[in-house]
């Protein structure tokens, strides 16, 4: 199965070697048929600490790391394995 990967902007870089992300996916409402904006926050793991707030970064899924992280900053642009 292929790991999900998100785009999000970093919100908090305070941790060392985690940026929080937040990510906003947007959606139609089944009754009022209005677009919808929801938004969360994943902790990521970025070992050299090189992201800062305000970077858009694609964060990918992977095995737990700690408590909080289960996703992995794989960089500002996405590129295909080819």
């Amino acid at each position: 199965m292929p790991k999900r990967v998100l785009q999000g902007s970093v919100v908090s870089d305070k941790n060392d070697k985690t940026v929080v992300v937040l990510v906003e996916r947007r959606f139609t409402h089944p009754v009022m048929k209005k677009t919808v904006r929801r938004s969360k926050k994943y902790h990521a793991h970025d070992e050299g600490n090189t992201y800062k707030v305000g970077d858009q970064v694609f964060i990918e899924e992977t095995k737990p790391i700690s408590k909080n992280k289960r996703w992995v900053v794989v960089g500002t642009e996405l590129t295909d394995g080819k």
